[in-house]
Parts: C-alpha cells; structure tokens; sequence
C-alpha cells in the first residue's frame, strides 16, 4: 500500500520562514537539475502540485511523465502544468510508485521528492526507482531529527513529537544516503535545511 500523505501547498505559502526555506529547496533542485545533462525524457514519482514537473519541463526538453496517488492533487497539477504552458510536453496519470514499470516507465532522469517519507515500504520503492531509471535521479525527503524539532519550535505537532502526520519514514541524511547507495550511486548530497537532497546514478 502506497499511504496518500498530508497535502500542504508549501510551494506558495505565505509564511516568510516557509518560502525562506522552499527558495533553498528550490535551489538545491535546480543546481542538481543542471548536473543531469539533457535527458530525452523524464518521469516525477509522486509530482502533487506540479512544481518540479513544471521546472524540470522549463530547464530541459525532456518529454516527461508524471504521476501521484491522489486523483485529486493530480487534477490541480493539470491545471497548474496547462497555466504554465508546458502541457504539450507534460502527460499526467495517477498511479503509485510501486506499480512502476521498466517497459512503460523507464527515463533518463527521475525525479521522486517528498515521497518516500510517505510510504510502508520505501525499500521497495527505491527499487523500483531504481529499476525505472537509466540516467540520473534526484530525490529528497525531511531531514530528521531536524524536521521534527522544526515543527516543535513552531509550536505544531507536540503529541507527536513533532511528526508531520503522514511521514511514516524518518532519516537522518548518512541514514538516506545509505538506503539509496543499496541501488545507486550518489553524485551529489545537498542539505537544504530542513532537508536531505540527493542526486545518483543507477548502479548496474
């Protein structure tokens, strides 16, 4: 079972500290984007809004593919993917990461960021990432125990210790790290705080 997790439109937020912190995200993605080449085509697991979809269709020429478990969050990314003017180039489904196929899904660039967190068994998940993937992939998840001392600080999520419902999983950056060394190789590891950014390469 892919878990749906807790849907927040953190990319346009109002709250200063928020957009002070998605601008670094943002940053890290982008200079990991650039180290990727020019991939033919691309695929976001678990795409929600749209943001990266619509950021990785302006940086490269890449046909992408892109999927979420949530019909509805897919519908917005629709929306938002049509209003930025990449359509022609974008196809959307809903699906889950562990229906993912070498045949349909394969591509040079993957791009999986702020899913795994979400997920039962992100094992299995980082291989069939892993299974899809024939360039580069990128991918992030909240850097703890940081995330949840965050969350605490602000006031939110004290009966939980500051878990943001939803994550099931909890890494510290070496600890993500070393799930996806099991698979890939990592090129490049970025902290933009609160998180854990990583860009690899398949190991074959």
């Amino acid at each position: 079972m892919q878990p749906a997790g807790n849907y927040y439109d953190k990319y346009r937020t109002r709250n200063p500290v928020a957009r002070y912190l998605m601008s670094g995200f943002l940053s890290s993605f982008d200079a990991l984007l650039g180290r990727t080449g020019s991939p033919a085509s691309a695929l976001e697991v678990g795409c929600g809004e749209g943001e990266l979809t619509i950021r990785v269709a302006r940086a490269t020429s890449a046909r992408i593919r892109a999927f979420d478990i949530s019909s509805e969050v897919v519908r917005e990314a629709e929306e938002r993917i049509s209003k930025a003017g990449v359509a022609e180039r974008v196809s959307l489904r809903t699906d889950s990461i562990y229906a993912l196929e070498t045949a349909r899904d394969s591509a040079d660039l993957v791009v999986c960021c702020e899913v795994l967190e979400h997920l039962d068994d992100p094992e299995t998940a980082v291989a069939k990432l892993a299974s899809v993937c024939t360039g580069h992939l990128i991918a992030s998840v909240p850097r703890e125990p940081l995330w949840r001392a965050l969350n605490m600080a602000r006031g939110k999520y004290w009966a939980d210790l500051g878990n943001t419902p939803g994550h099931y999983q909890h890494w510290s950056t070496m600890a993500f790290a070393a799930m996806l060394e099991r698979h890939f190789e990592i090129v490049e590891l970025r902290q933009p705080l609160p998180w854990s950014m990583a860009l690899c390469r398949p190991r074959r």
